[in-house]
C-alpha cells in the first residue's frame, strides 16, 4: 500500500515541477502587471514621482468628463466597426476563392498573408509613401484619372482615420483568410455532393446550406480575434499619425500611451487600461452570446 500511494504522490509533484516554469512566467508577465494596473488605476501616481496617494474613483471621474478620451472612444468605435466587417468578408471571399482551385493558389495565400508576417513598423512606412498627398503612387494615379486635387489621407481630418481604417483591413485580410481556409478544408466534399444531388445545383446555394452553417465555430473565432485585433490598434497611429490631426485619429491605445509616457500620468493610463479591458471583454462576451446560439457543431 505505502508503494502505490508514492507513485501517484510523485506524480503529482513531478506535474508541479513541469508546470512551474510555465506557471511563474504566467505569474510574472501576465498576471502581475494586471493587478498592478488595475490598483493604480485608483492612484494619483505619476512617472517619476516618489509616492502616490490613493484618490479611489476620481479618476474615472475625470474620464467621464474628458473630451479627449470621448474623441478617442468615438473613434475607436468608427475604427473597430469599419475594420472589424470588412476584415472577415473579404477573408472569406479570399479564402472561397482560393479554395476553389483557382490557377496560382500558392501565391495568393503568400501574397495575402504576407502582412501577417511583416513587420508592422515597416508596412507602416511603406503606407506612408504609398499615401504621400504630393511624391505618393496612389495620388499619382487618380491625378492620371483627372483628378486634380486627391485627398490628403493623413493629414486630413476627414480622411485620416478612413485611410487607417483601409490599412487595418489590410493587415488583417490574410490572417482572417488563413483561418477561414482552415474551416473550409475541414467541411466534408461529400456534403456538397449529397446538397447537389438534393438540388442545391448553384454554388449560392450550397454555401447557404452547406458551407455557412458548418463555418459556424470558425467564424466566431474569426470575429473574436478580428474583433480584439481591431480595438488594440497602436503602431499604425504611432508610426502615420501621433494621432492628428486635430486628435481626429487617436484610438484608445494611443490616448492610453500618451497619457502615460508623454504626459507621465500613470494613474490615469491605468484607469483608461481598465475602461478599455472592461469594453473589450464586454464586445468579445455580447458576440458571443450573440453567435453561439446560431453555431452548428458537428
Amino acid at each position: 500500500m505505502p508503494a502505490r500511494r508514492a507513485a501517484p504522490l510523485g506524480e503529482a509533484l513531478a506535474g508541479l515541477l513541469l508546470t512551474a516554469p510555465a506557471a511563474i512566467a504566467y505569474a510574472l508577465m501576465l498576471l502581475l502587471p494586471t493587478l498592478a494596473a488595475v490598483a493604480l488605476a485608483f492612484t494619483d501616481y505619476e512617472l517619476g514621482m516618489p509616492g502616490f496617494a490613493w484618490i479611489g474613483l476620481d479618476n474615472f471621474s475625470e474620464l467621464l468628463a474628458d473630451r479627449g478620451f470621448a474623441v478617442s472612444l468615438r473613434n475607436t468605435v468608427i475604427y473597430v466597426g469599419i475594420v472589424t466587417p470588412l476584415s472577415i468578408a473579404l477573408g472569406l471571399g479570399a479564402a472561397l476563392l482560393i479554395e476553389a482551385g483557382i490557377r496560382g493558389r500558392a501565391l495568393f495565400r503568400a501574397v495575402f498573408f504576407l502582412p501577417v508576417v511583416s513587420l508592422t513598423v515597416a508596412m507602416a512606412a511603406a503606407w506612408q509613401y504609398l499615401l504621400h498627398p504630393t511624391i505618393g503612387p496612389l495620388n499619382a494615379a487618380l491625378r492620371r484619372l483627372g483628378i486634380a486635387e486627391p485627398p490628403f489621407w493623413l493629414s486630413s481630418s476627414d480622411w485620416v482615420l478612413a485611410s487607417l481604417a483601409a490599412i487595418g483591413v489590410w493587415e488583417n485580410l490574410g490572417y482572417t483568410m488563413v483561418l477561414f481556409l482552415a474551416g473550409l478544408t475541414a467541411i466534408p466534399r461529400e456534403l456538397y455532393a449529397a446538397a447537389e444531388m438534393d438540388g442545391a445545383r448553384r454554388a449560392s446555394d450550397r454555401f447557404r446550406l452547406v458551407t455557412w452553417p458548418l463555418l459556424g465555430p470558425t467564424t466566431l473565432f474569426v470575429v473574436t480575434i478580428t474583433l480584439i485585433r481591431s480595438v488594440r490598434v497602436f503602431d499604425t497611429v504611432a508610426v502615420l499619425t501621433q494621432g492628428g490631426p486635430n486628435r481626429a485619429s487617436e484610438l484608445l491605445l494611443y490616448t492610453m500611451y500618451r497619457e502615460g509616457f508623454t504626459y507621465l500620468r500613470l494613474g490615469y493610463s491605468a484607469a483608461i487600461t481598465l475602461v478599455f479591458l472592461v469594453i473589450v471583454l464586454a464586445l468579445v462576451w455580447l458576440q458571443t452570446k450573440a453567435l453561439d446560439r446560431k453555431i452548428h457543431y458537428g
